[in-house]
Formats: C-alpha cells, structure tokens, sequence
C-alpha cells in the first residue's frame, strides 16, 4: 500500500514518515509540505491512500482534497487535523475525503485507520463519529418541525395510502384543504410527487 503524506509542520510530518514507513505493508512514496508541491508529486507517483493536514499555509488542506480528488479519484484521502468542529468536518467530507482522524490519536489508531480505509472503510475518531450522529439527529429534529401538526397526520394518512377524500372524511375537513395541505408538504420536503414525499418524511423521521 502507497501512502503519501501533507504535512506542513516539520516533525509531525518526520514523525507520520517514520511512524508509517516502518509499518509492515506500508511505502511511503511522497512526503509533502504545501499543497502545490504535493499535487505535483502525487502525479508523478500516485499513491493508494493520502493522509492530509487541513491547516496548510497557502492551500488550505480542503482545497487540495477537493483539486487532487477531482485529479486522482482512484487515490482515497484522509483528514488528519486538530480541526474537530462541523465546518471543517463537513467540508472536507464534501471535498473528497473518506476518513477524519484528530491529531492525537494513538499510531495504532492512525495505522488501523489507514488500513481500514484501504480496505474501503470510512473510519473516524470517535469524536467526529458522534458530532456527524448528533448531526443527523438534529437534521431529523429540523424535519420534524418543519412540518405543522396537521401537516404531519395528513402525510402519514398519506402513507397509508388514504384517498383525498379518505383522509378529509377523517380529520373533518373538505378535499381541497387536504390538497392544499399536500402541496405546502411537497413545497416544505422538496418533494415532486406522493412517493418522494413519503420517502423524505420516512428519513426526516416525520413518519
């Protein structure tokens, strides 16, 4: 397995060289200090998996990941940063990378990560893993109550497959109210028809 690594600190990047070099099935085909300079070397030599800092002089680390995923897809990038908080989390998932590892970590941890994310895995320090569930959680929260009340019996009416008029006889008022209920429903989940909506209320945990 290549590794390459984009470090801008001098002995962590030394440390991650040693540490990474001298594990059994390893090869650590680049060591890199910015972003330019690492997106040229991994063109000459592309490795397998990437471990990239993402507080970078210059190209800052998400950048690169976005610019060298977009280049190299086949390469697999992971975050290995001090940076813990939502919006560098998410940006350098968007960006391209597969795994996130606080700096800290222990090298087992570090080496078990890589592998598994060799293997196609998508590990992450357990801090990250549980910011991305509360994360979710809230999502779900923010769907919930995206919806009125009413809003909300009218869908899962929806999901039983009650008529227009089914559901109007049941919660005592016309058709067109229901209708108009539907349309403000498929407005709020973006929506385009009866399934899709029964699908995003099913993953905002409406119903």
């Amino acid at each position: 397995m290549k590794i390459a690594i984009l470090e801008d600190d001098f002995m962590q990047r030394e440390n991650l060289r040693l540490l990474l070099g001298g594990t059994p099935g390893f090869t650590v085909s680049g060591v890199f200090a910015g972003g330019e300079e690492a997106l040229a070397g991994i063109g000459v030599d592309e490795p397998d998996i990437m471990v990239v800092d993402l507080g970078l002089p210059g190209m800052f680390g998400v950048e690169f990941i976005r610019i060298a995923k977009q280049r190299h897809p086949t390469i697999e990038f992971m975050a290995y940063t001090i940076y813990e908080d939502r919006d560098n989390v998410f940006a350098a998932l968007k960006a391209g990378a597969s795994a996130y590892l606080l700096k800290g970590c222990a090298p087992r941890e570090l080496i078990e990560s890589i592998q598994e994310l060799f293997l196609g895995g998508a590990p992450m320090s357990p801090k990250i893993a549980r910011r991305l569930i509360m994360e979710f959680r809230d999502e779900n929260i923010r769907h919930h109550n995206m919806l009125s009340i009413r809003e909300m019996e009218i869908i899962r009416e929806v999901e039983k497959g009650q008529s227009y008029k089914a559901i109007a006889a049941k919660l005592y008022i016309s058709p067109h109210t229901v209708h108009s209920h539907i349309k403000k429903i498929y407005e709020k989940l973006h929506a385009v028809n009866r399934q899709d909506a029964i699908l995003k209320a099913r993953k905002g945990g409406i119903i």
